[in-house]
């Protein structure tokens, strides 16, 4: 009789070792914290894992949470490099395991903002239901619309609604109701209306003669049920670079009746 190879034991990751700066960064995100779970507030052009080059990532930074015999706390979703506002870490392996399955099961509830070019949609909320494809080129990976039928087709399905409008940008409430890479910032493309900012999809760099300093996308709050029982909503302040170019647009007071 063989004798049973043993499993394969998973490697733990190594320890990081961060500044001072980076552990103080780090701590001043945090937006909610409990003895199971961490939200921070993170900023545009923080990646939250597989960053390039010498700087760390998100993940990398909550090592500035770790303590003595303890996990340190895990990310639970992601937020592309660009996008800022809420993202959620477990602090222990029950929890992360709780969350991860509710987040397969589309338990999470997403709301983000965007300001898009050159005006609003028509109609001003409506439901963006338009299948993505994932392609390669050039060491970079996009989404893009596709036909139901491709064979590499994935459902995707966003909600948005017009928050207030100008006269060459609007400022959206959107509500991804699948999770697919890129997916809000490819739906919005798809009708005419690309972030402001998002080079990538077509996005304005300027805006009304202003600007545009980075994607203008914010996860402004999250909706999820909490291992200790109930729902938990967190939400995010919107960054002052976004809130200084809503207020410079005429966005911040015409708000479209619903």
């Amino acid at each position: 009789m063989k004798p049973r190879t043993p499993p394969k034991v998973k490697a733990q990751p190594k320890p990081v070792v961060l500044t001072s700066e980076e552990i103080a960064l780090v701590r001043s995100l945090v937006i909610y914290e409990d003895a199971e779970i961490m939200a921070l507030n993170k900023p545009s052009g923080l990646s939250s894992q597989g960053g390039r080059g010498q700087v760390n990532t998100l993940d990398e930074l909550l090592w500035a949470f770790a303590k003595p015999g303890k996990a340190r706390p895990r990310l639970i979703h992601r937020l592309d490099r660009d996008t800022s506002g809420v993202i959620l870490t477990a602090k222990t392996k029950p929890a992360a395991s709780f969350l991860g399955k509710h987040m397969m099961g589309r338990r999470f509830a997403k709301t983000y903002r965007a300001i898009v070019t050159p005006g609003a949609p028509d109609p001003a909320s409506s439901v963006i239901d338009a299948p993505l494809r994932r392609e390669e080129a050039a060491r970079e990976a996009y989404m893009r619309v596709c036909a139901p039928d491709h064979p590499d087709a994935e459902a995707a399905l966003t909600r948005y609604r017009t928050l207030s409008k100008g006269q060459n940008a609007a400022l959206l409430e959107l509500n991804p109701q699948t999770g697919r890479m890129h997916q809000i910032r490819v739906h919005l493309a798809s009708i005419g209306r690309p972030i402001a900012g998002d080079a990538r999809y077509g996005g304005a760099l300027m805006a009304g003669g202003h600007p545009v300093p980075r994607l203008m996308l914010h996860a402004a709050a999250l909706s999820f049920p909490h291992p200790a029982g109930g729902t938990k909503r967190i939400e995010a302040d919107t960054p002052a670079d976004m809130q200084g170019l809503i207020a410079a647009l005429g966005l911040g007071g015409n708000v479209v009746q619903a």
